[in-house]
């Protein structure tokens, strides 16, 4: 089944990049500009991929998304209002494991519950439903340090979840995992968007998993990165990692291959 809106109603608009840029300046006074101005819209219960070539901005636009970064130009509206920090509602997710590493999962989960000062009751019962639908049932009192990389990661989207962010951000977090953990943790969090119908942003280096996860691909030029192309990905839910063997899947992976092989080329020339 999916959640995705029926065609006669258009999701509401989530978040909206309006002309987004960023230059780094180096101490000596040299510029590098990551991102040339950006204009992309989110709607609500999205699933986006933002695809691209090493080093192109996908990562520095999710940190702007996020608040842990400021653009030099442009701004970002959730929900019509301007992010301008970090905050409760944008989850995010990174590639290394940000665990406490002195919490229990259990209270590495209940983290940002008890700082935003819910009920002691309410931060069990929502931990608890989390730590069951990412898997971890039985690992309550473990710490980071007892559990495998997959099984962190999947502390980090409880966690993450459990504050019932608005839009959920994840930078490349199965890329460190062994083929067939990050499989499975595709299809983990592919199931938990499906019934919690979360809108997601989602950067990631690899075509075969941008295409997999996403309702809509962003493809990114190379630095300085820009939105060069949208694909839009209508395989129905729940996925299975057999549509990957679909015709259609491979049309639309050989295209990507050829978009991002254009920018690697081109920015190896620079």
């Amino acid at each position: 089944m999916s959640v995705l809106a029926p065609a006669s109603h258009k999701p509401s608009l989530k978040l909206s990049i309006q002309g987004v840029s960023r230059v780094f300046t180096s101490p000596k006074g040299h510029q590098t500009q990551a991102l040339t101005p950006i204009q992309f819209e989110v709607r609500e219960n999205d699933f986006v991929t933002i695809l691209g070539p090493s080093g192109c901005g996908k990562s520095t636009l999710l940190r702007i998304v996020a608040g842990l970064d400021q653009p030099s130009t442009g701004q970002v509206l959730l929900d019509g209002q301007p992010v301008e920090g970090p905050g409760a509602d944008r989850g995010m997710v990174f590639q290394s494991y940000t665990l406490f590493p002195w919490l229990t999962i259990e209270q590495n989960i209940r983290f940002g519950l008890r700082e935003r000062g819910l009920p002691e009751a309410q931060q069990k019962e929502r931990s608890d439903y989390f730590i069951a639908k990412v898997g971890l049932r039985g690992f309550e009192q473990h710490f980071p340090k007892q559990l495998s990389g997959g099984m962190q990661q999947r502390t980090a989207i409880a966690r993450a979840l459990a504050n019932d962010p608005k839009i959920l951000l994840l930078d490349e977090p199965f890329g460190a995992l062994d083929n067939q953990t990050r499989v499975l943790m595709q299809e983990l969090l592919l199931g938990i968007w499906e019934s919690a119908q979360k809108t997601v942003l989602f950067v990631t280096h690899d075509i075969d998993e941008a295409i997999f996860m996403a309702n809509r691909v962003a493809v990114f030029s190379a630095r300085p990165g820009r939105i060069k192309a949208e694909i839009a990905v209508n395989f129905p839910h729940p996925r299975h990692y057999t549509v990957k063997t679909s015709p259609e899947f491979m049309a639309i992976k050989a295209r990507l291959t050829e978009e991002i092989r254009a920018e690697s080329m081109a920015a190896a020339e620079h």
